[in-house]
């Protein structure tokens, strides 16, 4: 049996790494793993690194369960560090009407598995005095926290080759055309054949479905991120906001070297064709007024580099997941709306034990391409 994999993020590596070690894999699986670029260069690595289940979809929940349970494992799974610090997530409030957002989130949360710490005035400034005397409540998640995106897709994919993944990184896909025992993939070095295809082509998801006859509303999108200058540790856990307006959400987090990494705001639009998304300044400039209104601390600190990158957007803001409306033995997994980061691992998981044994270990129908087919998926 070989498994084709196009786009080679986290939930590309991820899955590769979970086909190949899973116990039911058959001795003759073979599995590539295709991107036109660098291994996890994409949207995996232009993330903000956050591992968090606060603020969630409920329909996403359990999935984010499991995905943690993983996260809390994978520096013995692969063999290295990819600096997953449980430090915990905390979400500060600064409006009555964001108060109301998130005890309501929090007494749904609990139905889902997920308790969270509701704080008082007296307790951010108690627990947390890095925060503005302006926040008047807050939720801690204390069992959530970051990892580092740049470190994650490269070790799930060496982890992979070293149980015989093949890599076909800097590797343009053309078409990709139905067989009658599988998919061929064009590529200017000729065609790759596979039995399975998976589709974990991020923002280029779309377009890998479209070759296959199947739509999906999606929108790429550029996140804007930056990162400080190393200052004093005094940050422990991921840092957001109870937003009741889109505009007002801002992030942050400091590494163990000090620099404080941060995002939020308004995202920008990105062609596919390069794919390469750029920052806009005035969203940095207000970024950076957000947060000395955050955390007064930072106020006046030096900004050393902004970034952006190519998320997927879906119009629904759920992820495209699972099997085909329309062809056997083809599977999908993008579209994670920028918020997939804390999903990868349980993803991967998900889709290898979906492609091989034709089960899920949590419910995915919500994320299946079918709610736009009119039609429902194969092999469910």
């Amino acid at each position: 049996m070989h498994i084709a994999i196009l786009g080679g993020g986290l939930m590309g590596t991820a899955s590769a790494f979970f086909l190949l070690t899973h116990p039911k894999a058959p001795k003759s699986l073979k599995v590539t793993l295709i991107d036109r670029g660098a291994i996890g260069a994409g949207a995996t690595v232009a993330s903000f690194g956050n591992v968090r289940r606060q603020g969630r979809d409920f329909r996403q929940m359990a999935l984010a369960h499991h995905s943690l349970s993983l996260w809390n494992r994978l520096e013995k799974m692969l063999g290295c560090d990819v600096e997953f610090r449980a430090t915990g997530h905390i979400r500060g409030v600064f409006h009555q009407e964001a108060l109301q957002d998130m005890q309501n989130f929090a007494a749904a949360a609990q139905k889902h598995g997920l308790d969270l710490e509701l704080l008082d005035q007296a307790d951010m400034r108690r627990r947390f005095p890095f925060f503005s005397q302006d926040a008047i409540a807050g939720s801690f998640s204390p069992h959530d926290g970051s990892g580092n995106p740049r470190l994650v897709a490269p070790a799930f994919a060496q982890a992979a080759a070293r149980q015989g993944l093949v890599i076909r990184d800097h590797t343009q896909v053309t078409s990709v055309t139905p067989t009658k025992d599988g998919f061929h993939i064009q590529t200017p070095d000729g065609i790759i054949a596979a039995d399975l295809l998976l589709n974990t082509a991020g923002a280029c998801g779309r377009q890998v479905a479209a070759w296959l006859d199947e739509s999906a509303p999606l929108t790429p999108y550029g996140p804007q991120m930056g990162v400080t200058e190393p200052l004093a540790h005094r940050i422990l856990p991921v840092v957001g906001v109870w937003a009741h307006r889109p505009a007002d959400v801002i992030y942050c987090r400091q590494v163990e070297r000090g620099n404080v990494v941060f995002g939020g705001g308004p995202r920008e639009d990105v062609a596919l064709d390069p794919g390469h998304a750029k920052v806009n300044p005035m969203t940095t400039l207000h970024q950076i007024e957000a947060l000395s209104r955050l955390i007064p601390a930072l106020q006046g600190t030096a900004v050393i580099r902004t970034w952006s990158g190519c998320e997927g957007y879906v119009d629904d803001m759920l992820p495209i997941m699972g099997p085909s409306a329309g062809h056997e033995g083809l599977f999908h997994a993008f579209g994670f709306c920028g918020h997939g980061f804390q999903l990868g691992p349980g993803v991967g998981a998900e889709m290898a034990e979906l492609i091989l044994t034709g089960t899920s270990l949590t419910d995915t129908s919500p994320f299946h391409i079918a709610r736009f087919q009119d039609e429902t998926p194969k092999g469910i």
